[in-house]
């Protein structure tokens, strides 16, 4: 679990984050959505140590990051897994050696060990024999996959999404979506997803959170979203006549 109390962030005169406070829970996929400028890549950047708030505070289950020495925050990183949104490849490894880079980092097993890690975490992302393969000769989406294999690859308690779907086509897009919940619920992690794309958010947002201008303005799940009558919400998501008349639909279907 992560919660966040009160946590304000300014450049200079501007203060980009107004005192957001909200819980991401265990086992559970949170989606941060809001338009561009809105706050959510500080927010992230918050929440991953990277920028400090002027005021409040960021639990890591019970435990402040503000409050933790360098050894501590040194040991929190290494429970947190990160899937970037081009995916951040290193194009001059293959995939082996790609997915190992956090296990040579933080940890000290045997190059044997690592290897029996390495596998397993690529298997559950049904990529088998690519070991060798280099980024540049598989597909998209099969470099996003690798993108979560490294990220889980120390089993983090924390995972972090920044864009997962960016530059990948409908149908790849849902079965990275589904991978990462599946994920989530079958290791127990706390997810948060920072995301342009509707389709995820009512896919897998069992938490959805809304920024405008630096303010939470609205909390809920993705079937709640169909329903709120929230200004906020309803301006963000049904600006797409599409999804106006999905909501209308659900809405007549279960009420």
């Amino acid at each position: 679990m992560i919660r966040i109390e009160d946590i304000h962030k300014s450049f200079g005169e501007q203060e980009v984050l107004k005192g957001i406070s909200t819980t991401f829970e265990r086992g559970k996929t949170n989606v941060i959505i809001g338009q561009s400028g809105s706050g959510k890549t500080v927010m992230l950047k918050c929440l991953l140590g990277l920028f400090e708030p002027e005021e409040g505070k960021i639990y890591y289950d019970d435990r402040a990051i503000q409050d933790m020495n360098h050894e501590e925050k040194r040991l929190l990183r290494e429970d947190i897994g990160m899937l970037f949104q081009g995916g951040a490849l290193f194009d001059s490894m293959n995939i082996e050696e790609n997915v190992m880079f956090p296990l040579r980092m933080f940890t000290k097993q045997r190059r044997d060990e690592m290897l029996h890690r390495v596998n397993e975490v690529l298997k559950r992302v049904d990529l088998e024999n690519v070991n060798k393969k280099f980024p540049s000769e598989i597909s998209g989406g099969m470099q996003k996959r690798v993108s979560i294999a490294r990220a889980i690859v120390n089993n983090p308690k924390y995972l972090f999404c920044d864009e997962p779907n960016s530059g990948l086509d409908p149908k790849t897009a849902t079965l990275i979506d589904n991978l990462i919940q599946e994920i989530t619920h079958e290791y127990g992690i706390t997810t948060i997803v920072v995301s342009h794309d509707m389709n995820s958010v009512m896919e897998i947002g069992e938490k959805v959170v809304l920024l405008k201008n630096g303010l939470l303005v609205w909390q809920g799940t993705n079937e709640e979203v169909f329903t709120t009558e929230n200004e906020d919400v309803v301006d963000f998501v049904y600006s797409s006549n599409l999804f106006r008349k999905v909501r209308e639909a659900y809405k007549k279907y279960k009420f």
